[in-house]
């Protein structure tokens, strides 16, 4: 076992003992936070702490504050672990961040915010952040987001964003993200989308928009991405989805448009998606739309009869008209023609 592996089971090991012992209620104080001592620096968890811990060793890499009521945090709570590359604050209740809270770590990666109670970030949080490649923000209570509070992440390839409220996305969000490849929007409440929230240098590979309110799917909000693998769109209220949508998508591996509005598509719809272009390895999910199995689906028939072997929920995804085909399956009926 090479000394790398070796660590990384260690850990796990660690993280295992303090699992069980959080289990059986043996929380630690925050003067008794467990730490992990490898060559490559000290791994420290605490759960449940009434302040943050301090001092931290000062070669911890990893630092864990979980499942507390702290509603803030010290400005110069880091200023002691400047080889920190791992910052999990998941399940606390903070409301805001100081400013410059990460100036001290600025070899820090992964950043993980999720069960918050932050409604914005200060301008200037990531300043120092230039090597953060993962930044989870998920539910929270961010409403609005605005480009100047993401400046500085240079290297950012993971951003997650959902389960917050936010209703819009201001122009240009994305136009420095040069690596971002894993974008998470689902779970909020937007009704549309900047037309140029796609473009730029960004090369995704997944999209999640899930969970919001998006009516309509326009010709070029996803052309500026050819090498979109997964595509999420499931729990809108899509009634309309533009013929050239899905244009060039030809790497999508994985489409999920259940649980919307959906009851015809234009013609050239799927024309880059799926056979006999290339199989779909992931698959795709049509399922929870009102259908009207009418000649206008014809071209939507012909494809999944191509690709029935890619379809989720092949019996789920029905017709709701004409009424008499009602409830019957759209492959069933596509087979049929």
């Amino acid at each position: 076992m090479s000394p790398r592996s070796r660590e990384q089971q260690q850990r796990t090991l660690f993280l295992l003992v303090l699992s069980v012992a959080s289990a059986q209620g043996d929380i630690p104080s925050p003067r008794e936070c467990l730490t992990y001592q490898s060559d490559s620096g000290s791994s420290v968890s605490c759960y449940s702490p009434s302040t943050f811990p301090s001092p931290l060793p000062g070669d911890t890499t990893h630092l864990s504050v979980e499942f507390s009521s702290l509603t803030q945090l010290p400005a110069d709570a880091l200023r002691g672990a400047p080889g920190l590359q791992e910052l999990h604050l998941s399940s606390n209740h903070l409301e805001e961040l100081p400013a410059k809270l990460l100036v001290p770590v600025p070899g820090l990666k992964v950043l993980d915010l999720t069960r918050n109670a932050l409604t914005q970030l200060p301008p200037g949080l990531f300043q120092a952040s230039a090597a953060l490649h993962t930044l989870v923000l998920k539910n929270n209570r961010l409403q609005v987001l605005q480009a100047s509070w993401l400046r500085g992440l240079k290297a950012l390839g993971f951003l997650d964003l959902s389960g917050n409220r936010l209703r819009a996305l201001t122009p240009g969000l994305l136009a420095n993200f040069s690596f971002l490849r894993t974008l998470d929007l689902g779970d909020n409440q937007l009704e549309d989308l900047p037309a140029d929230l796609l473009q730029g240098p960004l090369d995704l590979e997944r999209l999640d928009l899930q969970g919001n309110r998006l009516q309509v799917l326009g010709e070029d909000l996803l052309s500026p991405q050819p090498g979109l693998r997964y595509l999420f769109l499931s729990d809108n209220r899509l009634a309309l989805v533009a013929a050239g949508a899905f244009r060039g998508l030809r790497q999508l591996d994985m489409l999920d448009l259940s649980n919307n509005f959906l009851s015809t598509v234009p013609k050239g719809l799927w024309a880059s998606l799926g056979k006999p272009a290339r199989n779909m390895q992931e698959g795709f999910d049509l399922s929870g739309n009102p259908w009207v199995c009418d000649r206008n689906l014809d071209d939507l028939f012909r494809w999944l009869v191509a690709n029935r072997h890619r379809m989720f929920s092949q019996n789920g995804t029905c017709c709701a008209g004409p009424e008499a085909l009602r409830g019957q399956a759209l492959l069933a009926v596509a087979g049929s023609r």
